[in-house]
């Protein structure tokens, strides 16, 4: 009996030792072991334009802040669908700690590769409608992050041109094929029902189809609405050409759009986003939360960003009740 007894004691102080020498604490904090891991992440984003690539700084920018040591494998589709799922089904069987998942598109196709490995999405418009998540409130799966849509950002963006610019016909270039830039045209369509105006839409499949797609507007419209569609913003700069030519007031949906010759936008930072996304990770790589409680988070701090030079040439006069900030 005393034998037994000795063998019970010694277990139990064997595996108090083992657990003190692994540093874990009753609290649930980060062990020694997960300080001085370097987590493997994989990296998948559609296409390479600015404000995707802030939203990437930023979420590498709040993994440092929170202690976490990560090494990053990124994968860029350039655009191209087929390349997108081969990127998904590398980084799962490559065996990445977690996957950051910058874009609908890339968040659909990682989704559809691994129902374990925690997903994080930035520069997603409609988390749901993308079937990404249950609901914002409650993910329900492994997948969550912050998506790239304020409540307030389109109505703002309506109510601006009809009332300071007298728009009626609103042209929108987009890829219909992004379930991202289908959820804002049919939002834009369905609040200019209450607003006395119209939507004309032209579609895209590629970024050599932008400029040609917007020549298609000339006439039909007096004012464009470039939303955060990845396909048009990488080439952006056809559809400022376009509008500079015709005198077209040009909204768009977030602010580097803004620096490259758009007039003004609502909007938000790609890097905060990127940032509240990296927050995130941060939460789930040291196993103080899963994607699935982890709410989805929606863009803060909207305001609105106008390029001067492009409200000079438009002959605009600056109201002080925009409360309008300038870009750089």
């Amino acid at each position: 009996m005393k034998r037994k007894w000795n063998k019970a004691l010694a277990a139990i102080f064997g595996a108090t030792l083992l657990l003190s020498a692994c540093g874990t604490s009753s609290g649930g904090s980060t062990t020694t072991a997960e300080k001085e891991k370097t987590y493997k992440i994989g990296v998948t984003q559609i296409v390479e334009h600015p404000s995707l690539n802030a939203a990437y700084d930023g979420f590498k920018k709040a993994l440092e802040d929170a202690g976490v040591k990560a090494e990053y494998d990124v994968q860029i589709a350039q655009g191209d669908n087929s390349a997108n799922t081969t990127i998904a089904t590398n980084l799962v069987s490559s065996g990445v700690d977690l996957i950051f998942a910058n874009s609908t598109p890339s968040a659909q196709a990682v989704a559809g590769a691994t129902p374990d490995i925690p997903i994080v999405f930035t520069s997603v418009t409609d988390a749901v409608g993308a079937e990404l998540v249950d609901s914002m409130e409650s993910p329900g799966g492994n997948v969550t992050g912050t998506i790239d849509n304020h409540p307030d950002a389109i109505p703002n963006t309506m109510k601006f041109l009809k009332e300071e610019l007298g728009a009626k016909k609103v042209g929108m270039v987009f890829n219909s094929g992004e379930a991202n830039s289908r959820a804002q045209v049919d939002a834009v369509k369905e609040m200019l029902k209450d607003m006395d105006m119209t939507v004309v839409e032209a579609s895209v499949a590629t970024s050599a189809d932008v400029k040609q797609a917007t020549e298609s507007l000339i006439g039909k419209v007096d004012s464009l609405y470039i939303i955060t569609d990845n396909t048009v913003v990488s080439a952006l700069e056809s559809v400022v050409q376009v509008a500079n030519e015709q005198k077209l007031p040009m909204m768009v949906g977030e602010f580097d759009s803004v620096k490259r010759g758009g007039l003004a936008a609502y909007g938000f930072e790609y890097y905060d986003i990127g940032y509240e996304a990296g927050q995130m990770a941060a939460k789930i790589l040291k196993g103080e939360s899963k994607p699935a409680d982890l709410p989805v988070q929606v863009p803060q701090n909207l305001k609105l960003i106008m390029n001067e030079d492009t409200a000079t040439a438009l002959g605009l006069s600056i109201k002080d009740e925009w409360k309008v900030e300038f870009s750089e």
